[in-house]
């Protein structure tokens, strides 16, 4: 069974045990979730884990967010203005908006806020890094002066790449970034009821009776976040075939991962629909290369792979379905923003005779090639096999290894020892260059150990340029060199469907479950 996990393990949290008052799951007012993993770091600025940014979007809320078209549009901030020169940012908030405790949201607190996610996001520390000035003016108003100019300003503000730029009450904001906060007072559509969290059982989010959405429709995460349920049950139910059977039999409402053999049995089943994803809401896989050690310390050697990784054998081998699942040559996920074609034509028609060619004109000396196969997670474990047969059959020497994805990172972190591995990511993680792991931390990153000198000021190009044509022709740059230096091939994009109860009505198309606008 293909069991889909998060690409970024969930960081340890606190618990809380209490014996809670449930209402039935049939009730009308109630909706019961299964997500992908127990929600266990509460903190969203403090965990990368993709399950924290979704219990992020139940109960805290954002200045701006992304609308199913890509675009960022104001969620808290009712208006605000850049200055002729786009050094200073003025932003004011919109009116009724309340923390959980009832005391209204201030720009002092969304000031703290912002400092503290600064310290923990990629987008946030660039921000930071040509930030002069960030303060209120009043209650409602808060200014952002910056060094130089910057056109990442308000995607940064409004992105979902975790951690996001979600808002906290001041007094909780001045946490470090380094500590958990250890309060959980949001001002987002669901209330955390902390009496009734049953840690490895079930989670109660509540209604916000007080939350003010904003007038526009709901549209992904952003528009009017209208609540229709009075709870949120979310249950801990690890296997997705246990879930599954959950959700036939009207036991729970949704489940974030169908398994995907499970999916023709659901497909028939009219009390139930899927949600199939594109875009950035599907997952991307790619293997890493080891730059600091032999063989793919020589980028010739590393370029034979664009002849040898068949995406569609990958996904095939996955038991994945064309229509949930695509060949994508872009390193910044097809269908998003700066999805780009640059330099694509290496990949072109893979095969086993070119990747024999390709060797044979590099230094390759039949040194071991070391690929590390995570036998616990499905699509790193499959990939890598796939890759390490294909190797063989091109000419390479190579020793398969097998462990637990917990060994790969650990192995990952240094130069000798490995050669590759399997691994992938969220698509909206994947979709900039200052967000995609495989490109943002060039010459400092130790899961592959690349560097090359000419994508540095490339980075620094792109988040210092104005407008979006002029980064989307830099993105296309920096796609050129990758395909040039070839430090991670991609193997495929896809996505796990979501299952529901065929009752639910109005359920917004998320790889990120929201459940504002559903109803039942």
């Amino acid at each position: 069974m293909f069991k889909l996990k998060a690409f970024i393990p969930a960081l340890l949290g606190f618990a809380t045990v209490a014996a809670p008052t449930l209402t039935p799951a049939h009730a009308a007012d109630n909706l019961v979730a299964v997500p992908e993993a127990e929600i266990v770091t509460l903190d969203p600025h403090f965990s990368t884990a993709y399950i924290s940014r979704t219990f992020g979007y139940m109960v805290f809320d954002t200045l701006f967010a992304k609308d199913s078209k890509g675009e960022i549009k104001p969620q808290m901030v009712q208006d605000w203005k850049v200055s002729a020169d786009g050094l200073t940012y003025s932003f004011t908030l919109r009116d009724g908006l309340k923390w959980h405790d009832g005391q209204p949201v201030t720009a002092a607190d969304c000031v703290a806020s912002l400092r503290r996610w600064g310290t923990r996001s990629a987008l946030g520390r660039r921000i930071f890094a040509i930030t002069a000035s960030l303060e209120p003016t009043d209650a409602k108003t808060f200014v952002l002066t910056l060094k130089e100019p910057s056109g990442l300003v308000i995607d940064a503000l409004g992105n979902p790449v975790s951690p996001v730029a979600f808002m906290m009450p001041e007094r909780i904001a001045k946490t470090p970034g380094d500590q958990r906060i250890t309060e959980i007072v949001g001002s987002g559509p669901f209330v955390y009821s902390k009496a009734d969290h049953r840690t490895g059982d079930r989670m109660i989010l509540k209604k916000f009776a007080d939350y003010v959405p904003r007038s526009e429709p709901a549209d992904f995460l952003a528009g009017g976040k209208r609540v229709n349920i009075d709870t949120l049950e979310i249950r801990v139910i690890p296997d997705g075939a246990t879930a599954a059977s959950a959700l036939q039999a009207g036991e729970i409402d949704f489940m974030q991962y169908a398994p995907f053999d499970l999916l023709p049995q659901l497909e028939k089943n009219a009390r139930v629909k899927l949600v199939n994803f594109t875009g950035g809401n599907m997952f991307a896989g790619a293997y890493r290369l080891n730059a600091a050690s032999k063989p793919f310390d020589d980028p010739a050697i590393r370029r034979v792979l664009w002849k040898l990784v068949d995406q569609r054998e990958v996904l095939d081998a996955l038991g994945l379905d064309a229509k949930y699942a695509t060949p994508c040559a872009t390193y910044f996920t097809c269908g998003t923003t700066y999805d780009s074609k640059a330099g694509i034509e290496a990949a072109a028609k893979p095969s086993i005779e070119a990747a024999k060619a390709a060797l044979k004109a590099t230094k390759y000396a039949g040194e071991p090639v070391v690929v590390m196969e995570a036998n616990d997670l499905e699509a790193p474990r499959v990939s890598a096999q796939v890759l390490a047969e294909r190797l063989k059959q091109a000419g390479f020497n190579v020793d398969l290894q097998v462990m637990d994805w917990a060994s790969v990172l650990a192995r990952r972190a240094k130069k000798e020892g490995w050669s590759v591995y399997g691994v992938h990511a969220g698509g909206f993680d994947l979709g900039s260059p200052l967000t995609n792991v495989m490109v943002a931390f060039n010459c400092a990153d130790f899961t592959g150990w690349q560097c090359d000198s000419r994508i540095t000021p490339l980075m620094e190009a792109f988040a210092k340029a104005p407008a979006e044509e002029d980064r989307k022709k830099i993105a296309g740059e920096i796609q050129t060199v990758m395909y040039d230096q070839a430090p991670a091939i991609p193997w495929g994009q896809f996505a796990q469907p979501a299952a529901y109860r065929a009752t639910l009505r109005g359920l917004i198309p998320s790889a990120i479950p929201v459940f504002w606008n559903v109803e039942k």
